[in-house]
């Protein structure tokens, strides 16, 4: 294989993982837990917090920090193995490229 056709190709490589990470960016995810919800883009940008405020009373506020935690760590799990299943086949060996 010439330089020429390994440059063409890098370049298609890198075309295709840029329209790979732009997907993902976009895609938005969601987590409930208990009475949160949590919306996100696939560029970890919290995009909503909902509380339903009729399912809790004053002193559960703790409980209601414990899940906005809980809810918020699995969403970024959601996007970061979303991340790694559709951007892998580019970044095999090269472990946290994304």
């Amino acid at each position: 294989m010439n330089i020429q056709a390994m440059m063409k190709q890098a370049q298609q490589l890198q075309k295709d993982m840029m329209k790979a990470k732009k997907e993902i960016d976009e895609t938005e995810y969601e987590v409930t837990k208990s009475f949160v919800t949590i919306k996100a883009k696939g560029n970890k940008k919290i995009e909503s917090i909902k509380i339903d405020m009729e399912s809790i009373d004053g002193e559960e506020i703790e409980i209601l920090q414990d899940l906005i935690q809980v809810a918020i760590n699995e969403i970024m799990e959601k996007i970061d193995k979303d991340t790694e299943s559709k951007m892998g086949k580019y970044t095999q060996g090269m472990p946290g490229l994304f």
